[in-house]
């Protein structure tokens, strides 16, 4: 396994995702297992356990906190967040870090992070002094670094990044998503600033794992070595500086050991220049099966009915690249609210598309798309 240095830590390439744990067998959350999976992790040398309020209803916390007991705590880093979006008063702040203490059952949490900022959320940190919150609780020795996760634009990742002396960040970035949110150019300029970065969604929610259409299979016959998709997904991240851990959400012990087996390959500068190139080609294809090319400029927005349009339109591009997957229908869960069978064809927001896209039209074909799911 890679490890990097972060602040006199050994950080594993690969960090263990909390999110995506495996269903026990009367539903829910397997609990015993997920403890097992942690465990084993850790066994083999992952450093870095990632997860957050709101992950499996708030049992991911429980579930990390009792996976540590019997000396596990001592060999990892944790990370969590503060969810801006359940802040409505001052206090808010306290009771939720609180309860993750207690739900965790540590004293300390060692990297904790601003979740999820965007437009929004980076109003309300502000509004609400997170950081200024975060700041007092590591004067208390109740955190030690202080980062952010990132779902908004390029533009605005920079004006974060330059706001405060951040000790990491967290992005989505994968190969298909290079351009997506803060993206390759979020990770040159966040390294420029001596910003070490986290990587979230390397499989984009699995879809780079399977389902993958049979238009890429061709070039991957073509790389330097055999392997599945979901390996070269993992070896392009791998193979970029500024990267310090890489998130994957294994629900599976199998999962689990595939990884690791693949990690103890991984390092920045792992893939030839050539197979650089054939991944490319790649991307390509998957974004010439996109239908809509909506560039998030929200000019659309806000809809008179309450969709978020571009979220919508994204997802149906998507779902015309990926097809009906188990990865697809889980994604679909996020999005749930926005229900495109509720657009009324009023056509506001095409009139305001600098695309000039038949959006009226995306919702239709996105509602006959999911009427099932």
């Amino acid at each position: 396994m890679y490890y990097s240095d972060f602040k006199g830590e050994k950080i594993s390439l690969l960090g263990m995702g909390c999110m995506r744990f495996p269903s026990g067998p009367k539903g829910g959350v397997d609990e015993e297992e997920g403890v097992r999976i942690i465990r084993q992790s850790i066994d083999r040398g992952v450093t870095y356990m990632d997860t957050a309020y709101m992950y499996h209803s708030g049992l991911s916390e429980k579930i990390l906190g009792k996976a540590l007991k019997d000396g596990y705590r001592d060999k990892v880093l944790v990370a969590d967040k503060m969810p801006p979006w359940y802040i409505n008063k001052q206090k808010d702040l306290d009771e939720i870090f609180e309860e993750q203490l207690r739900r965790l059952d540590l004293d300390c949490i060692d990297i904790y992070l601003i979740h999820d900022i965007h437009d929004t959320t980076w109003e309300t940190t502000k509004k609400y002094d997170i950081l200024g919150f975060m700041e007092k609780k590591r004067a208390e020795g109740k955190i030690r670094y202080i980062g952010f996760s990132y779902h908004g634009d390029a533009d605005l990742f920079e004006e974060v990044i330059d706001a405060y002396p951040w000790d990491l960040c967290q992005i989505q970035y994968n190969y298909l998503d290079e351009d997506f949110q803060a993206g390759r150019r979020g990770l040159e300029y966040a390294r420029s600033k001596g910003v070490p970065v986290v990587i979230m969604e390397p499989l984009k929610g699995g879809k780079l794992a399977t389902g993958l259409p049979r238009e890429t299979d061709a070039l991957f016959e073509k790389m330097s070595q055999s392997r599945p998709p979901v390996e070269w997904a993992f070896s392009w991240l791998a193979d970029q500086p500024g990267i310090l851990t890489i998130l994957s959400g294994m629900s599976s012990m199998e999962q689990l050991e595939h990884n690791l087996k693949l990690f103890d390959e991984l390092h920045p500068g792992c893939m030839s220049e050539e197979d650089m190139l054939i991944m490319s080609g790649v991307r390509k294809i998957l974004q010439g099966l996109t239908v809509y090319d909506c560039t998030k400029c929200q000019y659309c927005m806000p809809c008179p009915v309450g969709l978020n349009i571009p979220k919508l339109i994204d997802f149906y591009n998507q779902y015309r690249i990926f097809g009906d997957s188990p990865a697809m229908r889980e994604s679909y869960e996020w999005i749930k609210p926005d229900i495109p069978s509720n657009c009324v064809t009023c056509k506001k927001c095409e009139k305001l598309c600098p695309q000039h896209l038949h959006i009226s039209e995306a919702m239709a074909k996105a509602a006959e798309a999911f009427q099932e799911w």
